[in-house]
């Protein structure tokens, strides 16, 4: 899992470079951002059906491709936070995680601006750059730096986002949209965020980052009930000492 997302993400950072340049073209971006995505699911796919060929593998871009043995399934991102890559901002990631028998076991999500490899094996920690990380320490929301997604369009939790951003806005330090889930949960993890929450994001997006928050001594699960993890719901990342009252505050407003 290691090599297949740095691997891609490899190609992924070589045409970022050109990414910058087409934002001035009649053309723009889109199409070729469109075609660096496809070519780093491909790697990926190609990389993980050689290691685990009866795998089944669930990718963003093409969906589930089953394998014979679909209680092993690698969750696939091959590139999370598209909009930033699209506008050449330097925040974006590659994310793969392994689901056995319905848990997460193993998961990676690689910043390859910043060379940061988050990783996490059920069991045995989380690291970053192989050393271990922790969540904060943080126990008053009043000192909590948070993470969240922000609505847009036609987004389903235009709704109930309101009132949930002025109940935990009223409480907390500060609050950072940065567009990445899988990186705002590695964050969580690593203790540059105290907690996170956003609505209606992908399996893809959160699967390898709820393995590294529970990995680091953290909270994380989708707050309408993990028994149904991959259900369409809030995804809640935190430190132990925040959990409760982080779900709390959401769960009132």
């Amino acid at each position: 899992m290691v090599r297949s997302v740095v691997r891609a993400a490899r190609t992924l950072a070589r045409d970022f470079g050109e990414v910058e340049q087409l934002q001035w073209s009649v053309k723009g971006p889109g199409d070729f951002v469109s075609a660096a995505d496809r070519r780093a699911e491909q790697i990926l796919v190609e990389d993980l059906r050689k290691a685990r060929p009866d795998f089944s593998i669930l990718t963003e871009e093409s969906g589930l491709r089953e394998g014979r043995f679909p209680e092993h399934r690698f969750i696939v991102d091959p590139l999370d936070g598209t909009s930033n890559y699209l506008h050449a901002m330097p925040h974006w990631a590659v994310s793969v995680a392994l689901e056995q028998h319905g848990e997460i076991t193993a998961a990676c999500v690689y910043d390859p601006i910043r060379n940061e490899l988050f990783a996490a094996d059920k069991g045995n920690g989380a690291y970053l750059n192989d050393q271990r990380i922790r969540v904060s320490r943080t126990k008053d929301l009043d000192r909590a730096l948070i993470g969240c997604g922000l609505p847009v369009r036609d987004w389903k939790g235009r709704k109930t986002f309101p009132p949930q951003y002025e109940k935990v806005a009223d409480k907390v330090a500060g609050l950072r949209r940065m567009g990445v889930a899988s990186l705002d949960l590695a964050y969580v993890a690593c203790g540059r965020l105290d907690a996170y929450w956003e609505y209606g994001i992908k399996p893809w997006d959160y699967a390898a980052g709820l393995l590294l928050v529970r990995e680091a001594g953290g909270k994380a699960g989708r707050m309408e009930g993990d028994d149904k993890i991959w259900d369409e719901g809030t995804i809640i990342g935190t430190n132990a000492a925040l959990g409760d009252a982080f779900t709390e505050t959401l769960g009132a407003a």
